[in-house]
């Protein structure tokens, strides 16, 4: 009974302070429902957030390096004739902002984005690790007001007239650490209110947040542009800070942390897999957390990180260099200001949300996570190469082929990120243990990340000579990563054919996706 009154008193200590006020105010505890629905909405707007504010780099890089580095290799020749003396009009034409506007500048933008995603890379590793041992809730919020005091310190440099590369390199370095704690916290956090079924659609449809920062994000940086760029990194920063202290009054990590409990508000017949939770606590011994290197071993975990090494390294080589490259290409033998050229290249992320939510929705219907990521890397391939050939022969054109390549390269990145995380950290080889997920999150994505650094770095010194050969780089990652998940489409096709020649499904079969994550 003392027992039960301490873990009771723990837990209202832990309920976020906005919730107490809500039940104080209404003098009733809030409902199960409603957390789902409010976890929902945090985490979306919080990794939104962090998106745009990740995404304001991209819009600004011509402001800070407006020269025309365009590369005139281009397959054919005779489609990419350039207007040299409309590109003389170009309103990126500017003085630029020192070091960024000298002869290497394009390359020092490129170790700015390295900089950035290598320290939120290795962060990510130390910030599931750490996830799975602190309250979620003090560390997603930590993150966001970091990350916006950084970001709003990287638009300072223009108030105070900085012009030293390594101010902006280290607050660059300083907001990638912040960031790295966002991704494994609001996976963990929705793994913890949700279910398994459907989980490919439910998480497709959520993670359309990494789109909507994205856009949102593009969409401030250009309209702030006017006033100076530095408005365009603090405007975002403000914003994350904010909703990180709304994160901090009101999102609960999870039901035993206010004292819900799932099972009170479900009738038997209602206690269906949908409602089960992703994390099952089933005993103190199990739930003690993964180690890194164990979470390593879990069947699954090494060709899916892999995979999305090289997904990510052609999604965010277009995160932060697509607005360059529209900028400073002549669509329709036009070049767009630096302003439009952020907003056209809006339509890509567009195309990732309808992606992300295809991909689950299909990675649901057929049960093979594998597959439907493989099929969508090798369709991304085709795709890219007609993008860079078709895509300046008209704004038509540009929109509607960079459109298909958003959804194809971003539907497997945001697949992987979300349902195929939330599936290999509640795999069975964990016997039910519930603090692996924000761990395996961190592995996945960590090692994602480590390629999302790689790509703007190898971008930043490939497009000085040639954006031919940036595709042709971006073409070659899609390949590699459908292959390394050669062995798990394999596997997957032949359980399902299995399963199909089998008379009737024993109750013990298992789904196609399970049976190919179990296999050692």
């Amino acid at each position: 009974m003392g027992s039960s009154s301490h873990q009771k008193g723990r837990m209202r200590t832990k309920k976020p302070l906005g919730i107490q006020l809500f039940e104080c105010v209404r003098r009733s505890p809030i409902s199960f429902r409603s957390c789902q629905a409010l976890v929902l909405v945090l985490t979306f707007l919080s990794y939104a957030s962090y998106h745009a504010t990740r995404k304001t780099t991209s819009i600004v890089k011509s402001v800070l390096d407006p020269k025309t580095n365009l590369g005139i290799l281009h397959w054919p020749s005779h489609l990419y004739l350039q207007n040299l003396k409309g590109a003389e009009n170009n309103t990126t034409l500017s003085s630029g902002w020192a070091p960024f506007n000298a002869k290497d500048g394009t390359a020092l933008l490129g170790e700015i984005d390295l900089a950035f995603l290598g320290v939120y890379a290795i962060g990510m590793f130390f910030a599931g690790h750490l996830g799975d041992r602190v309250d979620l809730r003090i560390l997603l919020t930590i993150g966001m007001i970091g990350t916006g005091l950084f970001t709003a310190a990287f638009g300072a440099g223009y108030w105070f007239n900085i012009h030293s590369f390594y101010y902006f390199l280290g607050m660059q370095m300083m907001a990638g650490l912040f960031q790295s704690s966002g991704w494994p916290s609001v996976v963990a956090v929705v793994g913890n209110w949700f279910g398994k079924s459907k989980r490919g659609l439910i998480m497709g449809i959520w993670n359309a947040h990494t789109s909507v920062g994205n856009i949102s994000g593009s969409l401030i940086a250009a309209a702030m542009l006017k006033y100076g760029w530095s408005w365009s990194f603090a405007v975002p920063g403000i914003m994350i800070a904010l909703v990180g202290l709304t994160v901090f009054l009101f999102l609960p990590v999870s039901p035993d942390v206010i004292g819900i409990q799932e099972d009170l508000h479900l009738k038997d017949s209602e206690k269906t897999d949908m409602d089960t939770p992703l994390l099952e606590r089933r005993s103190e011994a199990k739930d003690k957390a993964v180690g890194f290197i164990e979470a390593w071993r879990i069947p699954g975990v090494a060709p899916f990180a892999l995979c999305l090494f090289f997904c990510k390294l052609v999604a965010y080589t277009f995160l932060y260099w697509l607005p360059f490259y529209i900028s400073h290409t002549a669509i329709g033998g036009q070049y767009l200001s630096d302003s439009s050229a952020g907003v056209l290249s809006t339509l890509f992320d567009v195309g990732g949300v309808v992606g992300g939510i295809l991909a689950g929705h299909i990675s649901d219907h057929l049960d093979a996570r594998a597959l439907t990521a493989a099929s969508f890397t090798f369709s991304a391939i085709p795709a890219l190469f007609f993008y860079r050939i078709y895509g300046s022969v008209s704004l038509t054109w540009n929109i509607a082929l960079m459109f298909i390549t958003g959804m194809l390269v971003n539907g497997p990145y945001a697949l992987i990120t979300t349902a195929v995380s939330a599936d290999l950290g509640t795999h069975s080889s964990l016997n039910g243990n519930s603090r692996a997920l924000a761990t395996v999150t961190a592995i996945i994505d960590g090692t994602g990340s480590i390629g999302a650094a790689v790509g703007p770095l190898l971008t930043g010194y490939i497009s000085s000579r040639s954006w031919s050969a940036v595709f042709t780089m971006l073409m070659a990652s899609a390949l590699v990563a459908g292959l390394l998940l050669t062995r798990l489409v394999v596997a997957e096709v032949v359980a399902k054919m299995e399963s199909r020649r089998a008379p009737a499904p024993a109750a013990s079969d298992l789904p196609v996706s399970t049976a190919t994550m179990d296999e050692p």
